[in-house]
């Protein structure tokens, strides 16, 4: 029974992504990927979702931890998290098929408001697990993905469905992890709303006692807790933003490094080269002109 709920969910991916990459759909917050060969660890930032591999495999690594999930178990990211990602698990004849779900903090709030049981006391979760996929959460994913065969369905039925689906995350092995990011006052709420601030701020100076002021935690506890659930210090986590935004910015628009650096909000064009070089191994240049001759067809 699970192996043909596998299959279903693959060949409704499978038929909307005729070619390899991820992209958006007309199902709102749900995002669909192929991959027909393993892949090197690529930076990118996931958004707060749940990651479904349906074929195939994929490791995520977080600082120093690795994340392995297959066709058995899924993916949840409570915040927007900067990592590298890779595909394991892939060929032509059976490519790595994903569905990504992107969680609607408004909904769970709402879940949440009907009464779920208390938090246990404790440090916050790490904002990133993974855990196996009950059936009901598959068969939820599989009628939001399906949907996109009956384009005029989707406005009124995708709510629904997504809303099962959040439904389906909180009372299953995620709940805990996502309840404690969503429950106002909890520690882990108080981080997901600093990460929030400082996605939505990244280029724009940083300073740790007024982001902790902005959520109600001293700095120590700030640095603490954060560092906790994203591995990372703030200064750490802004950094990671800033320089993959400027790999993008370098790509996807044209612009130089010194550019991209300013844009991303670097005084010191050298400092963005030393940076830059530390985390995606080679300079600014260098980086942006291998990544689009590996683009050019073949």
């Amino acid at each position: 029974m699970a192996n043909d709920r596998l299959a279903s969910l693959a060949d409704a991916i499978g038929r909307h992504t005729p070619g390899d990459g991820g992209r958006t759909t007309a199902v709102p917050n749900l995002r669909l990927a192929r991959a027909s060969a393993p892949t090197d660890f690529l930076p990118v930032v996931y958004e707060a979702s749940l990651c479904v591999v349906v074929q195939g495999s994929k490791e995520v690594r977080l600082a120093g931890e690795t994340f392995r999930y297959d066709s058995a178990h899924s993916l949840l990211v409570s915040v927007d998290l900067p990592v590298t990602a890779r595909v394991v698990e892939a060929s032509p004849g059976r490519p790595c098929l994903v569905a990504r779900v992107m969680i609607n903090a408004a909904v769970v709030g709402e879940f949440l408001a009907d009464g779920p049981p208390p938090l246990r006391p404790g440090p916050p979760a790490r904002a990133l697990g993974v855990a196996p996929v009950e059936p009901p959460l598959l068969d939820a994913i599989t009628r939001l993905v399906t949907l996109l065969n009956a384009p005029e369905d989707i406005p009124a039925l995708a709510p629904l469905v997504l809303r099962e689906i959040t439904y389906r995350i909180l009372a299953g092995p995620h709940g805990a992890k996502l309840r404690q990011f969503a429950a106002a006052g909890a520690p882990a709420h108080r981080i997901a709303r600093a990460v929030q601030w400082l996605t939505d701020h990244y280029a724009e100076p940083l300073r740790v006692e007024e982001l902790a002021k902005r959520v109600g935690m001293s700095p120590s506890a700030l640095h603490l807790h954060f560092k906790h659930v994203t591995t990372l210090s703030p200064l750490q986590y802004q950094k990671r933003l800033r320089l993959q935004e400027a790999r993008r910015i370098m790509l996807g628009e044209g612009l130089d490094a010194g550019g991209a650096a300013f844009r991303v909000g670097y005084e010191s064009p050298s400092q963005f080269g030393r940076e830059y070089r530390r985390m995606f191994g080679t300079p600014p240049g260098k980086d942006v002109a291998a990544l689009r001759l590996e683009a050019l067809p073949t």
